[in-house]
């Protein structure tokens, strides 16, 4: 019998067309779905008649109430190799396989340092009115040699950030709870005494932290209060490390230069979200990890993940 694959959050519609899906032909039928399903009721009457599953991210939440309404559902694929809104558990319980890909450091790196320089040379504002037939020059940049990034976080990314503003010619500052001089020394960065330090000396402040118990929550509003008023901060890497109301009103209130945001507390973002209309905000949805190269890694490494599955022997296993 035919099975059937379903591809959620296909927004530019390349999933079938990226990767090479003749391996499953005669096995399994593939449908993408370009559209996000907003609730978990949507997601169920969707899904109710596919074997398999597709998820982008972590942007489609796999709750144990939804599982038990997709009594269908065999493999659930996520992209990348770690997924904190799948309920394992249940999923073991309900007898679904659930298998990753692997993902590449490489693009939230390059989408960090592009909304670290829209900000720092005003590129938006300027590009809008070059096309408007704006005023000729409105901004004043900001320049990167010789001032301070302060990374939270130097893992796999953040310390690939730090490359770069140091080839910039920066004074590279890092911190999180448990970064070592032995850590900061092997990537050539200095070691910030505290959070509290690195936010009050930084003139842009880069978030590289996965998001967990411990970080949720990490920049409020005492730590906005901390950073310069000619400071700037970046976030590409979960939205709920900063408290997004504290940021807000930091933008609102000018206590910051500006922000530049790839993630946020609701994916896809509403239409009438504050977000949407903040003030010293750049913003791109969520698009860190958006390259071709990566979604040639991710759906490749999908169809494998269904092959196995199909073989008896499942490979990538998560939870």
């Amino acid at each position: 019998m035919t099975l059937r694959c379903a591809v959620l959050d296909d927004f530019q519609s390349v999933a079938t067309t990226i990767a090479d899906w003749s391996p499953l032909a005669g096995k399994v039928d593939v449908v993408s779905f370009p559209d996000h399903f907003g609730s978990e009721g949507e997601l169920a009457v969707a899904l109710a008649e596919f074997d398999i599953v597709i998820t982008l991210r972590e942007r489609v939440p796999f709750p144990a109430s939804l599982l038990a309404r997709l009594p269908r559902l065999r493999l659930l694929v996520a992209s990348g190799m770690r997924n904190s809104v799948i309920d394992y558990a249940a999923a073991r319980a309900q007898g679904v396989t659930v298998c990753g890909t692997t993902s590449s450091s490489t693009p939230p790196v390059e989408l960090t340092w592009a909304l670290l320089l829209g900000l720092a040379r005003g590129i938006v504002p300027e590009a809008e009115a070059f096309r408007d037939g704006g005023r000729w020059q409105s901004t004043v940049g900001t320049d990167l040699h010789g001032r301070r990034l302060g990374l939270l976080g130097l893992g796999k990314i953040g310390s690939r950030v730090a490359q770069v503003g140091l080839a910039f010619g920066m004074d590279v500052i890092a911190w999180s709870q448990n970064l070592t001089k032995e850590r900061t020394d092997e990537v050539g960065t200095a070691l910030a005494a505290t959070k509290e330090e690195l936010l009050e000396s930084s003139d842009f402040v880069s978030v590289h932290l996965a998001l967990s118990d411990r970080t949720r929550g990490l920049v409020g509003a005492a730590e906005l209060a901390r950073m310069r008023p000619t400071a700037y901060l970046i976030n590409t890497s979960r939205a709920a490390i900063i408290d997004q109301d504290a940021l807000l009103s930091a933008l609102r209130a000018g206590t910051i230069a500006g922000a530049g945001v790839d993630v946020f507390d609701t994916e896809p973002l509403p239409a009438d979200h504050p977000m949407r209309t903040a003030p010293r905000l750049l913003a791109t949805p969520h698009l860190g990890y958006v390259t071709r190269a990566n979604y040639e890694r991710y759906y490749g490494q999908a169809i494998q993940d269904i092959q196995a599955f199909l073989a008896g022997a499942p490979i990538r296993l998560l939870g």
